[in-house]
């Protein structure tokens, strides 16, 4: 894996992650090689929209558990992991035209990449005319962030989106 030092020398602003994900520095090395391993053209980003190291590690610093017996500074930035953060990244997983606003086709088009080959059409029409129907609550034909969270608020996210990946 290398040495923590020559890693970290690499990486710009390694405090800045540190402080912004809460990932420590053997995290950081390990998240790094996994990312070199990713990087095919050694250019530091990844493709499909090219995302560098520090998208990468923002995003996995996402699915990490929250630390409930820490003393937190009341006037420090929301965690990256925190159950807010978490239900905006999966938001944002759906609202595709990022207009605030999950719509009936962006739904469809979401749940037809997920489930495609597990039900037919006609299901896949009545998923997602159940969803909105049941958390669209101001009628508008779409869910907002609010509604959105509001319907997942009795769903544990620590156990649905928390990784424990660095051991």
């Amino acid at each position: 894996m290398g040495s923590y030092s020559s890693h970290l020398s690499k990486i710009e602003d390694v405090q800045g992650i540190i402080q912004e994900t809460g990932f420590t520095k053997a995290h950081i090395c390990r998240l790094y090689d996994r990312f070199e391993e990713l990087d095919k053209n050694n250019k530091g980003t990844l493709r499909r929209q090219t995302l560098d190291f520090r998208s990468f590690i923002r995003i996995l610093a996402c699915f990490r558990p929250t630390v409930k017996d820490k003393t937190t500074d009341p006037n420090a930035p929301e965690p990256i992991n925190s159950r807010t953060n978490k239900l905006r990244f999966a938001f944002q997983l759906y609202d595709l035209d990022g207009d605030g606003k999950i719509s009936r086709e962006e739904l469809l088009q979401v749940l037809r990449m997920m489930l495609e080959a597990q039900v037919t059409d006609d299901q896949l029409e009545s998923i997602t005319d159940r969803t909105i129907q049941e958390a669209d609550l101001d009628g508008d034909g779409a869910i907002s962030f609010e509604e959105f969270r509001k319907s997942l608020e009795n769903i544990n996210l620590e156990h649905k989106m928390s990784i424990r990946f660095l051991q």
